[in-house]
């Protein structure tokens, strides 16, 4: 077998895989905290939002800077463009039927498990997707038990990850869920990765596809603009907090209109009252 190195760039890449895992974690879970006190069509457009923060940031993106670090010696790695970005639509769409399913489900104990089931494997789906993305001059083959193992792991991690996103809404728990998300999906991705088995051909031949860098870089800083838009459109909508005080001072101006009207009315002479 070839040599394998995961982490040629040092601690740097794993380093910012988890972080950018992290914020698109963290994103997510604010997004669906305001899903959640949203409804209608408000409330899907935020659920489509917090997909694509944590399946195109905490996801693809974590999984493709940590790929950075990777390398085979004796042969070029390049990625498979139409491969590439649909492993990028697999994370999103995933990771968006799974929060529909909780959030119209109503957090029940089956559509927790099945949506978890249903991400997980979609998942684990990208995440050998977009491994099968590079193109080596070598045969590659996989651990069938590590694989079953970082399957197992991504099925956890995203049904309790689906679990955080009903269940946290305060600023201090969704920073910690957030960071054990980071946790999860980076222990996936690595498990995945060492489960691959590299046999460099003796005659390393041509290797189509786009380099690395002039392919990922730019469009992991598409992906990453969109979850910083969406950033700020939380920071500049009212939070869940917010949002259910501005109900309460509603209904307490509708009582008080209620009950103004209900004295106006008292006050008012009947059409039968002496003049």
């Amino acid at each position: 077998m070839s040599a394998v190195n995961h982490f040629t760039q040092g601690p740097l890449t794993p380093i910012l895989a988890y972080v950018m895992s992290a914020i698109g974690s963290m994103l997510g879970l604010r997004l669906t905290a305001q899903a959640n006190a949203s409804t209608g069509s408000s409330r899907a457009r935020w659920l489509v939002a917090a997909a694509i923060s944590i399946g195109g940031t905490g996801i693809w993106v974590m999984h493709f800077i940590a790929m950075m670090g990777f390398d085979v010696e004796g042969t070029q790695i390049r990625y498979d463009v139409p491969l590439t970005v649909a492993s990028a639509l697999v994370a999103i769409v995933v990771v968006g039927a799974g929060l529909f399913l909780v959030s119209y489900g109503r957090a029940r104990v089956l559509s927790l498990l099945g949506g978890g089931l249903l991400t997980g494997l979609g998942v684990a789906g990208m995440h050998y997707m977009g491994m099968y993305a590079m193109n080596m001059s070598a045969h590659v083959s996989y651990d069938p038990l590590i694989v079953g193992a970082s399957v197992a792991i991504a099925v956890v991690a995203a049904t309790v990850a689906l679990w955080f996103t009903v269940q946290v809404k305060r600023p201090l728990a969704i920073t910690g869920a957030a960071l054990i998300m980071g946790v999860a999906v980076c222990g996936m991705h690595y498990t995945g990765m060492f489960a691959m088995m590299v046999q460099v051909h003796p005659e390393p031949g041509h290797v189509g596809g786009a380099d690395a860098l002039s392919f990922l870089v730019p469009l992991m800083t598409v992906v990453s603009l969109i979850t910083l838009t969406m950033l700020l459109m939380v920071i500049l909508s009212p939070s869940e907090q917010e949002l259910q005080e501005d109900a309460e001072l509603m209904a307490r101006l509708e009582m008080r209109r209620q009950a103004a009207a209900h004295a106006q009315t008292l006050r008012s002479p009947g059409p039968y009252s002496r003049t």
